[in-house]
């Protein structure tokens, strides 16, 4: 396959995740947007590094990934604290927490 075709898929991705993060209002969505923009830092790290037979973009995929796992579990934590505060995770009613 060529570099091509990863990259565009590549693009599709991070411009879904990108309409994901700023359209929805749910905070999970909004973190599963979020996760197909890390995503599609991936394939094109691997990508790029495949191009240049280099294990670089292999490491770097992987550092990606282990803070993707991170900021799944921080994220949910919140999520979870503000389901239990407000009963509703609704992301547009974070700013009424002020205080």
């Amino acid at each position: 396959m060529l570099l091509n075709q990863f990259l565009l898929l590549s693009a599709v991705l991070f411009c879904i995740g990108v309409y994901g993060v700023l359209a929805r209002k749910n905070g999970v969505l909004v973190l599963m947007s979020i996760e197909l923009i890390l995503n599609a830092v991936n394939i094109n790290l691997v990508a790029f590094g495949a191009l240049t037979a280099d294990v670089g973009g292999e490491v770097f995929a992987l550092f990606t990934i282990a803070v993707a796992a991170a900021e799944v579990g921080i994220g949910l934590a919140i999520v979870l604290l503000i389901y239990r505060n407000r009963r509703s995770i609704d992301l547009s009613e974070i700013d009424l927490m002020k205080g």
